[in-house]
């Protein structure tokens, strides 16, 4: 019994150093980001390349207001509106943890992290948006009308505020 209870606490011992290094889940803007931390927000920052949109869309910014119709619009199009649903893969914070999140490679951006979200240009999300992101599981929203986009994008963004 005694040698159970040994080993029991070598394991947590071992655990909780493993726990203390940098985590390769660490915010660069907060060192001190943990594992109950990352798990609830996603990566952050994260080190992923999306295939560039064209130089017109990434010229585009957001026509629409920030007002709280176009983002009560936006946040239904993202959490029912749309199929499949952003939250299924974004997660319903828009923290990359979806319920399909863990069978796909690469995983869903995280909306929550400013620091990659703040990289990223209205045009672009407009453009992945439309048109899907080639080689990752993001599919196209080819029937969305551009206003909904646009709302679907000021909902995102507040999600990283």
């Amino acid at each position: 019994m005694r040698k159970h209870y040994v080993s029991l606490r070598i394991f947590f011992l071992i655990t909780l150093i493993c726990l203390q290094g940098n985590p390769v889940w660490a915010d660069a803007e907060n060192p001190e980001t943990t594992l109950a931390t990352a798990l609830k927000i996603g990566p952050c920052p994260e080190t992923r390349l999306t295939h560039r949109a064209p130089t017109n869309f990434l010229r585009m910014g957001s026509p629409l207001e920030d007002t709280p119709l176009n983002l009560r619009l936006g946040e239904n199009l993202y959490h029912l509106d749309t199929q499949p649903a952003c939250k299924s893969c974004h997660g319903v914070r828009g923290n990359g943890m979806g319920d399909k999140s863990k069978e796909m490679n690469p995983p869903p951006r995280n909306f929550t992290c400013s620091y990659t979200m703040k990289e990223i240009s209205d045009g672009q999300m407009f453009w992945i948006i439309r048109y899907g992101s080639p080689h990752t599981p993001m599919p196209k929203y080819e029937e969305l009308y551009d206003e909904q986009i646009w709302q679907l994008i000021l909902y995102i963004r507040h999600l990283s505020k």
